[in-house]
């Protein structure tokens, strides 16, 4: 279904969700038991399709981009949905690497034989059906469909309504593949609605076909998710990341990172947001890494000493070491020494990803161990946190849970698994 229902009674909406989720677990059952051969080969022909729709694809970009600047999107928010050429190439090599990865599904984990004989194996399964819950970024629609299939589960999207066209586009890529490769295609279906009663449907009442939700977007989506699903969820609430910049710091080093962690894009969840520098090193560090970033163009909002080596510089008040901005803004701050970040850290952060800048192997270990985030970095930018760059292909998001699934959520987070146990004939005393 790629056509908008718009606006939909409250039992058309119902009907909708229902028919999706009936079709959903008729899929994963199908593609649980699909080989790899089968998920590759609709892997590989959706990396053909986004590459041959790409002017479909962008004029359906434009529409919504269109949309967006007449409702007064802010500069990050359209950063997050434009797509263009280069950005749908991204997708289609996503697509392609998830392609090359191992496939998780029926691997071993672990195995072992008791002393009555009975082997035992730990082997990965898929989740089932995911649904996935997204804002702006149309290309979550690519990385969480693709995922979902080599992972072995059905997935139902639904996207933002700024996303609507692009994203619908992108998803006809996607049941091409699917067709191509005699797969079901319902095995990854898009929420054809942008009424909201389709989400609260989703959360509410489809516990009968969902397996877990995961949702990607601004913090109040990803809050009404957290409270409303009667599933379990993965996902992350804000991406509160720190760059700590430690008196054993190189300054070149530091100037470089720190800007590429604030600004290379603002708008994605590993954007760092806080900015901590050694006292020890201030005074010669402080002032070149803050007028790295004003004369970028970035926003600082410091305490009194990053206030002092910048008149740009703004206040900071205590609501800014909370926020995640996902914009050209940056709080900062002096603190003394590494053991003052951890504590800082501890206090304002969100347990997402943070990084420490130091030559001092000794104190890089320290930070590493003590942090409690699903991502630390040593001498790296934190938008480093994307499962592309893990080598995972792609991501659905960064998990900040502590159980099941933490840091990027890529093909071997998307799957559970089960034991299977052989005797020869064993009985239990």
């Amino acid at each position: 279904m790629n056509a908008a229902v718009d606006p939909p009674t409250c039992q058309d909406v119902a009907a909708l969700m229902q028919s999706l989720g009936r079709a959903a677990v008729g899929a994963s059952e199908a593609l649980a038991r699909a080989n790899t051969a089968a998920k590759d080969r609709a892997l590989g022909a959706i990396a053909v399709a986004l590459r041959a729709r790409v002017p479909e694809l962008l004029a359906a970009n434009a529409r919504d981009m269109e949309a967006a600047r007449a409702r007064g999107a802010t500069g990050a928010m359209l950063d997050r949905l434009a797509l263009d050429e280069t950005r749908i190439e991204a997708m289609a090599r996503g697509v392609e690497d998830i392609a090359a990865l191992a496939d998780p599904i029926g691997a071993t984990v672990a195995e072992w034989t008791r002393p009555n004989g009975l082997r035992i194996t730990r082997v990965r399964v898929p989740l089932g059906v995911i649904g996935i819950i997204y804002e702006s970024r149309p290309n979550v629609t690519c990385d969480a469909g693709a995922l979902c299939l080599k992972s072995g589960n059905a997935a139902i999207l639904r996207g933002g309504s700024e996303s609507a066209h692009s994203s619908r586009v992108i998803h006809a890529c996607l049941v091409e593949g699917l067709v191509a490769a005699g797969l079901p295609a319902a095995c990854i279906q898009l929420v054809p609605t942008t009424d909201r009663a389709a989400v609260g449907y989703l959360l509410s009442s489809m516990a009968d076909f969902i397996d877990v939700v995961v949702p990607r977007g601004g913090k109040s989506l990803v809050a009404r998710v957290q409270q409303e699903a009667r599933v379990p969820v993965i996902g992350h609430l804000e991406g509160v990341c720190h760059v700590y910049v430690d008196r054993d710091a190189d300054l070149a080093m530091a100037r470089a990172i720190v800007k590429n962690a604030k600004l290379r894009r603002t708008g994605v969840c590993g954007s760092a947001e806080t900015l901590l520098v050694d006292a020890a090193c201030a005074a010669t560090h402080l002032a070149p890494v803050v007028r790295d970033l004003l004369d970028a163009g970035c926003e600082v909002r410091g305490d009194a000493a990053v206030q002092k080596v910048d008149a740009r510089v703004k206040p900071a008040t205590e609501q800014d070491w909370y926020t995640e901005y996902l914009d050209a803004i940056i709080a900062a701050r002096v603190i003394d020494g590494v053991d003052a970040a951890i504590e800082h850290i501890g206090k304002y952060g969100s347990s997402h990803t943070e990084s420490i800048i130091t030559a001092n192997a000794a104190t890089a270990q320290h930070f590493l161990e003590r942090v409690d985030s699903a991502i630390v970095l040593h001498n790296a930018s934190t938008q480093f946190a994307d499962g592309a760059e893990f080598g995972m292909g792609a991501e659905i998001g960064i998990s900040t849970d502590r159980f099941h699934a933490r840091g990027p959520v890529g093909v071997e987070q998307l799957t559970s698994y089960k034991y299977v146990v052989h005797g020869n004939g064993q009985i239990r005393p």
